[in-house]
């Protein structure tokens, strides 16, 4: 249902697994598993895997903690997006990889749930994309010493609410990483 003409595709998004930005993330074994099994399922359907890649002051281009986690290898031919705010739309060129490869569905996994993946979800949302989020394939840091919820809950109530999210000609979704299947037609 996409608002964005000519794009009947799907693309996975994975958003930020850098080994500082998961370093101490919730699950984070399990959630990493799962990405790289929605990795996995999105190569067998042929559809692009479109890495994102923060960097900043904290974690500049090029350091150790910037480097994707070892569990989870780009294919050379896979796109890779280098961003610096949490949307990974924002002043990047994500959006002409999308466009060229004709994509208007976004399937979305990586870190940190509270900060890139919520700005990504909602970026995507605002520009027009139908988005899905794989519920069990996010996740995020302990931040309730700064009066966040503790991980858990934050990944819960983001599941909870991307549920339900829509925009005139535009919808969201959760699913679980077993249940994704980038094979099955869209909903009508």
């Amino acid at each position: 249902m996409t608002t964005l003409a000519n794009r009947p595709n799907s693309a996975l998004l994975v958003i930020d697994v850098q080994v500082k930005v998961v370093a101490d993330a919730h699950d984070r074994d399990a959630v990493v598993a799962h990405i790289a099994a929605a990795v996995e399922k999105a190569r067998a359907a042929g559809v692009p895997v479109v890495w994102i890649q923060h960097n900043d002051d904290n974690m500049p281009k090029e350091s150790e903690g910037w480097e994707y986690v070892p569990e989870l290898v780009r294919a050379e031919s896979e796109s890779l997006v280098h961003k610096s705010y949490g949307d990974s739309f924002e002043a990047t060129e994500l959006e002409s990889v999308l466009a060229a490869g004709g994509v208007g569905r976004l399937v979305v996994a990586g870190a940190a749930t509270d900060q890139c993946i919520r700005s990504t979800l909602h970026g995507a949302l605002t520009r027009g994309y139908d988005v899905t989020l794989v519920g069990d394939a996010h996740t995020t840091s302990d931040l309730s010493k700064y009066g966040a919820p503790p991980p858990d809950q934050v990944i819960a109530h983001t599941n909870l609410y991307w549920q339900y999210q829509t925009a005139p000609g535009r919808t969201g979704g959760t699913v679980s990483t077993a249940d994704l299947d980038f094979t099955a037609p869209e909903p009508a």
